[in-house]
């Protein structure tokens, strides 16, 4: 696993985070692009949930954890069955999956143009719904039902 040391932050905010998921975000090396539709998705935000006293960055940052997974189910063969064992996340990765989980979940909603399915994707997270946050819901609910399991870890 290669650690990104120089990881630059944005223009904008000037966080790595923000980069980091831009990265993500990007197709075929067109990070103006990725830019371009994330800035465009937290205007849309802030201009839809203008009651909210928190600004478009700290409600992308809330959303983000509010689909962070805690743990998941890796398969685990042993004595010629394959168990699913539940284990903890490393907090990289946790962070990864995260922003992996929400640009999937935006690219596949029906809507006009990346920033606008990326900007309701951020607000249904925010308010713990849509795609991804379930998406992390079920990977709680097998990790709980697969507790039996835990001593495999390894």
């Amino acid at each position: 696993m290669r650690a990104l040391k120089n990881e630059k932050n944005d223009p904008v905010f000037n966080d790595k985070k923000v980069s980091k998921f831009v990265n993500h975000l990007m197709y075929d090396g067109k990070k103006s692009i990725s830019y371009e539709i994330f800035y465009n998705a937290l205007e849309t935000v802030k201009a839809k949930m203008q009651n909210e006293e928190k600004s478009a960055l700290e409600i992308w940052k809330q959303a983000l954890d509010n689909i962070t997974p805690q743990v998941e189910v890796k398969s685990r063969r042993i004595g010629g069955a394959t168990f699913q064992v539940p284990t903890e996340i490393r907090p990289d990765r946790k962070e990864s999956i995260s922003m992996k989980n929400m640009i999937n979940f935006a690219r596949k909603r029906s809507g006009k143009s990346m920033a606008d399915k990326l900007a309701a994707e951020i607000m249904d997270a925010f308010n713990n719904q849509g795609g991804a946050y379930k998406r992390k819901e079920d990977m709680h609910r097998m990790a709980e039902a697969n507790r039996a399991f835990a001593h495999f870890r390894f």
